[in-house]
């Protein structure tokens, strides 16, 4: 297994294994003469029912030969939820880099049908991205809604496309429409490790994170956490400045095939204030969009 392989799948682990309290799995304490925090090694191998030796292999990213069920033991010792268990399974299931047969870097873009689909949705903000945050497309009310000072046009221009997760740590404006951007932040960052623990051969995803931890310590300091999670619906409190207050439902529809991308839209609860905003944000890019046709 090659130096990344294993620094990603034995950073995961310790990070996991220092965030148990040796008191959540019933081992009393004794501060004295702990020296790490959390579970020590052998402790966690112990109450996994492997041998020390067998785990701290996988802690040194060597995992060839693992079975699923010393990987599921493993999990359910640390406490992992579902993400983090396939996460796991991702890292160390990773084929060497010798073995691996690195896919040439694509531009993506958005199906006709997809277009077609989210321009149709007139009074829904919807998008279609990729599964690193690029938009490959999005209609009037999505634009206005979440990227009005950029370009309509720029996600057809691979070079300009926007990103949502590099927006999130790199560009005020989109930073500001969040009520609480650290709870987004922290969200972006566990989703965006589990597709990179997915697809461990992607150059424009790790040339991502590699832009985003120079130019971010907030990012930075959330991916050496390495959080795990993945959200396909929920409830989005935006501060719009062209309409104010804004509490959003969202929900991330897949599309078929195996290309990661995914359709995101947003609705407002029937004759709520937000549906009121809305329905005014879609007047306003209405307007703008005959303004730009004409």
């Amino acid at each position: 297994m090659d130096a990344g392989v294993s620094s990603e799948l034995g950073d995961f682990l310790k990070s996991r294994r220092a965030a148990l309290r040796p008191e959540d799995v019933g081992i009393t304490a004794q501060p004295a003469r702990r020296r790490v925090t959390g579970l020590r090694r052998e402790e966690l191998a112990t109450l996994a029912g492997v041998s020390i030796t067998h785990y701290t292999r996988l802690e040194q990213g060597r995992a060839a030969g693992v079975s699923d069920a010393v990987l599921e033991a493993i999990a359910r010792t640390l406490r992992l939820g579902d993400d983090e268990t396939a996460h796991l399974m991702a890292l160390a299931r990773r084929p060497t880099a010798a073995s691996r047969r690195p896919a040439p870097p694509r531009v993506e873009h958005a199906s006709a049908s997809a277009k077609q689909l989210v321009a149709a949705m007139t009074d829904v903000p919807a998008l279609v991205l990729d599964r690193r945050g690029d938009v490959l497309a999005w209609n009037h009310l999505g634009h206005a809604l979440l990227a009005g000072h950029l370009a309509a046009d720029s996600p057809g221009t691979p070079a300009a496309r926007p990103n949502l997760i590099r927006m999130l740590f790199l560009d005020e404006r989109y930073r500001e429409l969040y009520g609480d951007c650290g709870e987004e932040a922290q969200l972006a960052v566990a989703s965006l490790r589990l597709v990179a623990g997915r697809h461990p051969d992607d150059r424009r995803l790790a040339e991502l994170v590699g832009q985003l931890s120079l130019h971010s310590t907030e990012f930075a300091a959330l991916w050496a956490r390495h959080p795990v999670r993945t959200c396909t619906s929920g409830v989005k409190h935006l501060r719009h400045p062209a309409v104010g207050a804004l509490e959003l439902s969202f929900e991330n529809l897949c599309v078929p095939g195996g290309s990661g991308q995914r359709l995101i839209a947003y609705t407002a609860e029937p004759g709520s204030p937000s549906e009121t905003a809305l329905r005014l944000l879609g007047s306003i890019a209405a307007t703008r969009a005959a303004g730009v046709t004409a």
